[in-house]
């Protein structure tokens, strides 16, 4: 009962705070709202309306895309599990993509079908840009677990809601999407959280274990990783960029192209790179040949994968693979030509698309392209509610 009490104490201070804040648009006053509730409402409310009564559907077939989804094996092996919490304890779960769109969920037939009204079911799109600040949205941002309760939901739909979230990781680091736990404001316990994590660490268990696969995989698109037979390998970055331009050149390099490709004009000796290539083979088991450095098979590489893709005049997948400039920590000659090489071509690619998601898309990997977002614009027709996020993404592109 105590605890029922301090809840409700909770939800009527956050409903106040609500009541002060989403009308005006703004902060009023002091406010005892945490930090990352606060700024979340701030972003959310330039794209979402807090009287909406649901979450938007996605246009893509989320069947399709959770029979190929690689989360789809490690949550159907915890069907036990996921049941006992769902329909013994009274809350719904719920798998997403890296998107924010709803893959899969499952529930009691009380929970699921209040999670329904608010299409909190698979399509259901729940990224901050689509339905605000919510546990999904913010672990989705933050790639941090997040519970969000009652009123500190953007949306008046959800202030009877608690969500506990997690992200969930591939072995490389990326985020595959979000594990979500939610039930009624009065059912909130600090532990629900811990269970989320709980089981986020068993989908990423089973998961690793899966693709653990023989071999090398190299992203070096927005960041840098080597990952060698599912297991990352410690790199420095001069070994980074050598393996990326090796990764983008099939055909090789002799020394003294190399050389440059690396030093650029420096006085920089040649045993040095000789070394730097020794360092590699080692690292990579062996598969860079001598006479000309070549790697002896193709690597498996993101930044060759947008090379591809453009190629194939596959706007779509370039798009999606794109996921920031190559190693963009780098000065290297040989880097920053093809870093701006792949920019221009995506860049090409996504402006002379008709599609506005293209636009949309790389619009979030290029906050400060004026022209993307206006093209982004042009594309959208009137009413379809994503021209609030490329005109804010305008604004701020033009106020920068």
């Amino acid at each position: 009962m105590a605890q029922r009490s301090s809840l409700s104490q909770q939800r009527a201070a956050l409903e106040q705070e609500w009541s002060r804040w989403i009308p005006a648009g703004t902060p009023q006053g002091d406010s005892a709202l945490r930090s990352e509730v606060a700024q979340s409402w701030l972003r959310s409310l330039r794209t979402v309306d807090p009287a909406c009564e649901h979450a938007p559907l996605a246009e893509a077939d989320v069947t399709a895309r959770w029979a190929e989804s690689p989360l789809r094996t490690p949550v159907s092996e915890l069907t036990e599990q996921l049941r006992d919490i769902t329909e013994g304890a009274g809350y719904v779960a719920a798998i997403t993509d890296e998107t924010g769109t709803i893959l899969w969920s499952r529930g009691g037939p009380v929970m699921r079908r209040r999670a329904e009204q608010v299409n909190f079911a698979p399509g259901g799109r729940w990224d901050e840009a689509h339905m605000g600040t919510n546990a999904l949205s913010l672990a989705l941002r933050t790639e941090r677990p997040h519970t969000v309760f009652s009123a500190e939901h953007l949306v008046a739909a959800l202030h009877g809601w608690v969500c506990y979230c997690a992200p969930i990781r591939a072995a490389d680091g990326r985020q595959l999407g979000v594990l979500d736990l939610s039930t009624t404001w009065d059912r909130a316990h600090p532990l629900a959280l811990s269970t989320a994590r709980t089981l986020v660490t068993a989908i990423e268990t089973k998961l690793h274990h899966r693709m653990a696969a023989p071999g090398v995989r190299l992203t070096c698109l927005g960041a840098a990783r080597l990952i060698r037979d599912g297991a990352p390998v410690r790199l420095r970055p001069r070994h980074l960029e050598i393996l990326t331009l090796l990764a983008l050149e099939p055909e090789g390099f002799t020394h003294e192209r190399l050389h440059f490709a690396v030093y650029g004009d420096r006085p920089v000796g040649a045993s040095t790179l000789k070394s730097e290539m020794s360092y590699l083979r080692r690292a990579t088991g062996g598969d860079i040949t001598s006479r000309v450095y070549q790697l002896v098979s193709p690597l498996s590489c993101d930044a060759v994968d947008v090379l591809a893709a453009l190629e194939a005049g596959d706007t779509a997948t370039a798009v999606e693979l794109y996921r920031g400039p190559l190693l963009p920590d780098s000065d290297t000659p040989g880097i920053v030509q093809w870093r701006e090489y792949l920019e221009v071509g995506v860049r090409t690619a996504v402006l002379s698309s008709g599609n506005a998601e293209h636009a949309l898309r790389y619009g979030e990997r290029a906050p400060y392209d004026i022209e993307i977002h206006e093209h982004a614009l042009r594309l959208l027709p009137p009413g379809d509610g994503r021209r609030a996020l490329a005109t804010a993404r305008l604004h701020g592109a033009l106020r920068d």
